[in-house]
């Protein structure tokens, strides 16, 4: 079933959606339509946040020097 719904918008705006509704050969009901269904639809891919917290956490001390660690790590890597 199918509900009316009223929008208000700069008549310009309106002018260039309905433009670019004729060139794909939709409505502008039909955008909209299009519109709300990707932002509603639930994302497929996880959020970036949830996989970083999956990733196991270094153990460092709170003292440590983050720098002299990062230096001594690359000099281990690439024999400098």
């Amino acid at each position: 079933m199918k509900a009316r719904l009223n929008l208000t918008i700069e008549d310009s705006l309106l002018e260039n959606v309905k433009n670019y509704a004729a060139k794909q050969q939709q409505s502008v009901s039909e955008l909209v339509e299009g519109y709300f269904k990707t932002v509603t639809k639930p994302s497929k891919r996880k959020n970036i946040l949830h996989l970083v917290e999956k990733l196991d956490k270094p153990v460092i001390a709170e003292e440590a020097d983050l720098k002299e660690l990062y230096y001594q790590e690359n000099a281990k890597k690439y024999g400098f």
